[in-house]
């Protein structure tokens, strides 16, 4: 008997829209790139083609570039995708994010330890650089109060940090209209010096920017050297200069692997801090924290209080709206791992980034910057070699790998460093197969010019003989 003839033509495009993907007319035209199409395409059609684009992206699991988390519990996902569509600015909606947001900010100000005695305040933000900006415009505002009730000018106002910062506090400054007075660096440092902040502080200043662990070298300014030094200069001179300490990469590892360090609110003149959780708070991004050390310190005008869809909020942010998961994967990860938790995995990131900086110390050929381990990462340069730490990233790509190579700053601008972040997911297992590709790599740029003419000229003279 013969099978019945169907006719194709007929059979609406929802009935078809789930053959096999790649036969269909989508991926025999050029994807849409500047113009929106006039008709759609199914569903499935629509995520393969990005989903295969996408595949040129690089691989986040071998990116020791960012220190972006790039993994989380299958349970905090979930969180995520339930509360996606949840905006966390619908206070009277939502109320409850609201909640969750303010016991992380109350666990990070204890975490931070804040003085029994001072009601810390805070709030989550998009991520550091405007938790940075944030407390910038508190800090301006603050001292421009003070000399207004002095009656001083408060035309010239200051901010001073060192050249290891974050180029956010370089924006901080130039929007915010505050002079920026910007130390260099001290070669074969890469930090700035109290003695140096002294040298720059004076009755304009409105606060000095240190930093836990700088995204170049990983380095800690002193922290507690330039606090005691703005204590002094109180005392001596009536100059009353906050200390701002941006722990974006630090202060959620420095509290489990050192927690005797005194970097944070147990200092006299630290007013505020920010945090990344989507670095070392391990969720993804974006999500960052700043914590004042007491609510006095956030002056009251720049609060507002909004009445939006039939509810009063406070608001303290530069953006309004932004989404709730990240906020509560933040709380799911301080209830889940509690601070044993997070003390294990700090402490296994640290052992696996000194395992890696001590094999590459030992081959020779490495000068570990960072020798003070303040972040789980590597920074290095080259010794003596015929190459640079530039061609060497760009080989350990092919494999693959992303490791960034850059110069540093102004005073050691001539210095060319490689990074590498060691995060959660990366095993002791992949440090060993990342230092055999470097090795490998290494030796490969090793050979001199005329050995890899002579392998060439040898090639063509084999050709030569079929």
């Amino acid at each position: 008997m013969l099978s019945k003839k169907v006719d194709l033509s007929t059979k609406k495009e929802s009935e078809t829209e789930h053959t096999t993907t790649y036969g269909r007319r989508y991926f025999g035209e050029p994807v849409p790139k500047y113009v929106m199409p006039d008709d759609g395409m199914p569903a499935r059609a629509a995520y393969q083609l990005i989903h295969d684009e996408l595949n040129l992206d690089g691989n986040p699991s071998l990116n020791l570039a960012s220190f972006v988390t790039t993994w989380m519990e299958p349970e905090a996902t979930l969180l995520i995708a339930e509360n996606l569509d949840k905006n966390y600015v619908d206070n009277d909606e939502y109320p409850q994010t609201t909640v969750i947001q303010e016991r992380v900010v109350n666990m990070l100000a204890r975490l931070f330890n804040a003085p029994e005695d001072c009601e810390s305040v805070g709030t989550a933000t998009i991520g550091s650089s405007e938790a940075i900006m944030l407390a910038v415009l508190a800090h301006k505002w603050t001292w421009r109060k003070r000399r207004q009730a002095e009656a001083k000018p408060c035309d010239n106002p200051n901010i001073v940090m060192g050249a290891d910062v974050h180029t956010v506090w370089e924006k901080s400054a130039r929007y915010f209209d505050v002079e920026l007075k910007l130390i260099p660096l001290q070669e074969d440092t890469y930090i700035v010096s109290a003695d140096e902040v002294a040298k720059e502080v004076d009755e304009n200043t409105i606060c000095v920017a240190a930093v836990l662990g700088t995204t170049f070298t990983g380095q800690m300014d002193p922290i507690k050297e330039i606090n005691d030094l703005l204590v002094d200069v109180k005392k001596t001179k009536g100059w009353d200069i906050p200390l701002h300490v941006d722990g974006a990469s630090g202060a959620f590892v420095a509290p489990f692997v050192d927690p005797d360090l005194e970097w944070d609110f147990r200092l006299e003149q630290v007013k505020s801090i920010n945090a990344s959780g989507h670095k070392y708070g391990l969720v993804y991004p974006g999500i960052g924290w700043l914590v004042m050390k007491d609510k006095n310190d956030l002056p009251e005008e720049l609060v507002f209080r909004i009445t939006y869809l039939g509810g009063e909020m406070t608001n303290y942010s530069l953006n309004f709206s932004k989404n709730s998961s990240p906020i509560i994967a933040q709380y799911y990860n301080f209830i889940r791992l509690g601070k044993s938790g997070y003390a294990d995995i700090m402490t296994n990131m640290m052992s696996n980034s000194h395992y890696l900086a001590e094999k590459l110390r030992d081959t020779g050929k490495f000068e570990i910057i960072n020798k003070q381990k303040t972040l789980p990462l590597v920074a290095l340069r080259l010794k003596d070699a015929a190459f640079t730490v530039f061609q060497l990233s760009k080989m350990l790509r092919q494999k693959g790998w992303i490791v960034p190579a850059y110069y540093l700053p102004e005073n050691a601008q001539d210095v060319a460093v490689m990074r590498m972040v060691i995060k959660e997911n990366f095993s002791r297992d992949m440090v060993e197969l990342l230092f055999s590709d470097i090795m490998q790599a290494y030796h490969s740029l090793e050979l001199s010019e005329a050995e890899r003419e002579e392998r060439a000229k040898g090639k063509k003279n084999l050709s030569l003989l079929y």
